[in-house]
């Protein structure tokens, strides 16, 4: 019998969580298309578990453009009204509307900075920020979270909360939190 590899405590047996986590959970990001799926999607769980909204992830990408944020920013009232009607998808007004106005605001910052990714990456020096072994896993938001949230709160982004930026924040690897017996955990050696 082959033996499964170390993974996170909370990755489960599902080959699609399983995959997630293998190939993309924790790992630095850098495309700002992948940073706004991200933002988005990690928006629509508020509420919900990750695996409901993984398993849609698709169905994200049929409506919202491939997360092309100009595409999803220049979207009509009737398009987010269809959207709403799409069982691909969360079908919340509040989050689905948050989407158009989110990648407006992202636009406005990625005019600013050159890119989101410039943007982001500018609040931890363009470094990855490794937990504490004893710490893993144990935030669900940080001062890093929350000065992030405040910033795009205050650009007028919605469903973006200290506890939904850490989860961001853990996706796009700019936070590292891989627990210590995971075989992507930073400093493993064996």
């Amino acid at each position: 019998m082959h033996a499964q590899p170390a993974r996170c405590r909370w990755c489960s047996t599902d080959p699609l969580y399983q995959a997630y986590h293998d190939q993309e959970w924790g790992r630095a990001q850098h495309d700002d298309r992948h940073l706004f799926e991200m933002l988005i999607l990690e928006g629509a769980q508020a509420g919900l578990s990750w695996f409901t909204i993984l398993k849609r992830r698709e169905g994200y990408r049929r409506v919202f453009h491939g997360f092309d944020p100009a595409r999803v920013a220049a979207m009509s009232d009737e398009e987010l009204a269809l959207a709403l009607q799409d069982p691909g998808i969360i079908r919340n007004r509040a989050k689905v509307s948050s989407t158009r106005d989110n990648a407006r605001v992202f636009l406005a910052l990625q005019r600013e900075h050159g890119s989101f990714d410039t943007w982001l990456w500018s609040h931890v020096g363009g470094q990855v920020q490794i937990q504490p072994a004893g710490q893993f896993q144990s935030l669900a938001t940080s001062p890093l979270s929350d000065q992030i949230s405040r910033e795009l709160k205050r650009a007028g982004m919605r469903f973006v909360g200290s506890t939904i930026i850490y989860a961001y924040l853990q996706a796009t690897g700019v936070v590292n939190d891989h627990d210590p017996g995971c075989q992507l955990y930073p400093h493993r050696t064996d």
